[in-house]
């Protein structure tokens, strides 16, 4: 019986097929390039790839998709490496949120520049650049304000707030869609018979987005 053979790695050729915005590449307010980065990921604690737009001030994560056999016609060229790149926006705030979780523990305030640090990851540090990053450090914790400089303390109740929020606005562009959620659905063509209640519907969502998000 004849076995699937696996396609070996391209070592020669590092290029990618890149599908992006074009403000990933918009590099002319800022000097610096967009940079591929190894940050930890919140799911599994491992390292997982990232982007951070030119100056740092947006963070987009990475996924590829993959298929045996399959490669690109790049100019004149046959690029081996298959595999297909997206690179969508992402808030920063949810791989900044473990640092802050951690930091929680000790149950005091800090700079945030002290929180955010990672020996394994000193990437890390570069989040705190994106735009959204320091103005939105409100939604996850408490803030003081002493002598012009700012200590957070991780919140639950204010990340339990926001994450709600964030589930809500994927609930309603589901529902605009048409497109069905929840564990408890399996197909479209089917009507729950059993009424299912707003609430219900948002802790579904919510894991939902949280395993597409994390996973």
């Amino acid at each position: 019986m004849a076995t699937k053979k696996k396609r070996t790695p391209n070592t020669q050729n590092d290029s990618w097929v890149v599908v992006a915005a074009e403000s990933v590449t918009n590099t002319q307010k800022h000097e610096s390039d967009p940079a591929f980065v190894r940050l930890k990921n919140p799911s599994t604690d491992g390292a997982s790839l990232y982007l951070l737009g030119s100056g740092d001030l947006q963070l987009y994560e990475v996924k590829a998709f993959e298929e045996d056999f399959h490669s690109w016609f790049v100019d004149q060229t046959v690029q081996r490496d298959g595999r297909l790149i997206f690179v969508t926006p992402m808030d920063p705030l949810y791989l900044i949120l473990p640092y802050m979780i951690q930091a929680g523990k000790e149950g005091k305030f800090q700079p945030v520049d002290q929180i955010v640090k990672d020996e394994e990851f000193p990437a890390c540090s570069r989040l705190l650049s994106c735009t959204r990053s320091l103005s939105s450090m409100h939604h996850i914790s408490e803030e003081k304000e002493v002598g012009g400089q700012k200590f957070h303390r991780y919140s639950q109740e204010r990340t339990m707030s926001w994450l709600k929020k964030k589930v809500d606005k994927t609930v309603a562009a589901l529902k605009k869609r048409n497109v069905c959620v929840g564990e408890g659905v399996k197909s479209s063509t089917y009507v729950r018979v059993k009424p299912v209640s707003e609430d219900q519907q948002g802790k579904e969502a919510a894991k939902i987005q949280l395993d597409c998000r994390y996973g």
